[in-house]
């Protein structure tokens, strides 16, 4: 009898703090119809990937395999998939938020989850775009259709979604003002963000005119959304990636000032990676990497996710 392939990831037993992270092996994934098995290279580090570790409202058991974004080479194609064949370099999203997988030294989707990673990406740069990228591409360009001169407000400029947003909204051609603190002023502007606006020491409510904007994109939510919507243009739209179905006071307010307010929910996107790829292998879309940590250490790039303080993206390397 062949012995079953197996191979290395990260999982946990129960929802809890970064230590219920652990190696195990386990039986290597089989590309099934119409899906590719990626031979993983990089594993991008998101924030929902912490919070699925330590538990959802709508989450009772944890997942076995942590992980969205990766990036690595084709090692299976199965039926029906004419897009890659085995040896081709990809990068992109396992299906969101059902799916997951990244972490580990193999991970399968549905093919059209991937696309050709850009050559002038290496892999951890690639693995750490997918959904802070397609996040960013979705609120911008799909929902509030951002245009060219258009303004924008991108909250939490320095952030892992907020830092790509601005690259996307200045490759869009707009206007882009920034939120950060002082430190990482320097690395936003060098992003192309046109104002940056220290949160800690100005209210950025005075620091922007009132009915001046035409996009916002909160990833900071509570008042700051709230806050944010009396700054757009009659018809403007403020795309928040924090929500909750049951607030209501927000949205009654939006419709009030006659502005969107929008709750985004990142998916997987075929024509979006292809549109992210291409920016990235323009040099117009570049992903800050905070740190990055070997596969075994997941448990630290989550502790170190969650101070808060890191400045774009983390990312676990396979060798």
């Amino acid at each position: 009898m062949t012995e079953t392939p197996t191979m290395r990831a990260i999982s946990q037993d129960t929802l809890g703090t970064p230590d219920v992270l652990h190696e195990v092996r386990v039986p290597r994934p089989v590309a099934g119809l119409g899906e590719i098995l990626v031979r993983v290279h990089a594993a991008g580090v998101n924030p929902t990937d912490w919070k699925h570790r330590a538990g959802l409202p709508w989450m009772r058991e944890p997942k076995p395999i942590l992980g969205w974004d990766v990036s690595g080479v084709v090692e299976q194609a199965g039926v029906g998939v004419t897009l890659f064949k085995p040896g081709d370099e990809v990068f992109g999203m396992l299906p969101y938020p059902r799916g997951a997988g990244g972490y580990a030294e193999y991970a399968k989707a549905t093919a059209r989850s991937f696309t050709h990673k850009p050559a002038n990406l290496d892999h951890v740069h690639a693995a750490a775009l997918p959904l802070a990228a397609l996040t960013a591409h979705q609120a911008l360009i799909d929902t509030a259709d951002l245009q060219p001169g258009q303004r924008v407000l991108i909250h939490a400029a320095a952030g892992g979604v907020g830092h790509l947003a601005v690259q996307i909204a200045k490759a869009r051609g707009a206007y882009v003002i920034g939120t950060a603190s002082e430190p990482k002023h320097e690395l936003v502007r060098g992003l192309g963000a046109d104002e940056v606006i220290d949160y800690r020491r100005a209210d950025f409510v005075d620091a922007v005119d009132a009915g001046s904007l035409d996009v916002v994109l909160d990833t900071v939510g509570g008042e700051t959304r709230g806050r944010s919507l009396g700054l757009l243009r009659r018809g403007g739209t403020l795309v928040t990636l924090v929500f909750s179905p049951d607030d209501t006071a927000d949205a009654t307010k939006a419709a009030d000032l006659g502005v969107r307010l929008e709750g985004l929910l990142v998916e997987s996107d075929h024509a979006g990676m292809r549109a992210i790829a291409g920016l990235a292998a323009e040099g117009r879309l570049r992903p800050e990497i905070d740190a990055t940590f070997p596969l075994a250490e997941a448990a630290k790039a989550h502790a170190h996710g969650e101070t808060g303080r890191t400045t774009g993206k983390l990312v676990l390397t396979l060798g």
